[in-house]
């Protein structure tokens, strides 16, 4: 199953587990939405790749409510949660089915954010990215990515592994969506943090920086 079958297919559960299989949830997020770098009340433009339900983009909308959010994601089942979760809402956001991977991405943002998305790119996808992200952006803007890091080494990767499946197991996560998680990382294809703040740095941005890591949940970006 590729990635937007399988997201296609748990999109009426996902948000349900994610506390219980991303470590440190409330830190996690917190932690990207910290790290925009401008006043609560800019009328910023921000592009939320591989958005999902709409999950980051809700909580930009809340530190930021002038912002306009255009949630980009692959899969039509996962845009058709996010247009529930913010049909009662006032907040200007709007909706684009893409393949950030491969398609040309919409330019002149404030902001480009990502959440658990890009690690599902090959490595060679993830540095092409970089560059269309930068090539998106304002001077002045930013790219927050909190997404999975490969361990650096095969047995730093096998203690990742083990720490989230006893965090997931510990928060109760129930073992049909356990099943679903593990079939969904089938399509994962990270890579090392070391070696994307490199590629973020090739790509042209500044004051690259990872400003939370726990084993292999990160948060990290750079500026234009």
């Amino acid at each position: 199953m590729n990635a937007k079958d399988a997201f296609d297919a748990d999109a009426a559960i996902y948000d349900r587990s994610r506390r219980q299989l991303v470590p440190g949830f409330d830190v996690f997020y917190r932690t990207a939405i910290e790290a925009i770098p401008f006043q609560p009340d800019a009328a910023i433009r921000v592009l939320d790749l591989g958005a999902g339900t709409g999950l980051l983009s809700s909580f930009v909308l809340a530190a930021f409510p002038h912002a306009h959010v255009t949630l980009a994601d692959i899969s039509e089942e996962m845009l058709a949660q996010a247009r529930r979760r913010f049909s009662g809402s006032a907040a200007a956001v709007e909706f684009v089915v893409m393949d950030f991977g491969s398609a040309t991405l919409p330019e002149s943002f404030d902001l480009v954010i990502a959440a658990l998305a890009i690690h599902h790119l090959s490595h060679d996808g993830k540095q092409r990215l970089f560059r269309a992200v930068f090539a998106a952006l304002r001077a002045g803007g930013a790219f927050i990515n909190a997404d999975q890091a490969l361990g650096p080494t095969p047995t730093a990767e096998a203690r990742y592994q083990a720490m989230w499946l006893r965090s997931a197991q510990a928060n109760g996560v129930s073992d049909a969506d356990l099943a679903a998680a593990l079939e969904r990382m089938r399509a994962d294809r990270s890579a090392t943090l070391a070696d994307q703040l490199r590629w973020l740095t090739d790509a042209g941005f500044r004051d690259v920086d990872c400003w939370y890591k726990h084993y292999r949940f990160a948060v990290f970006g750079g500026f234009k």
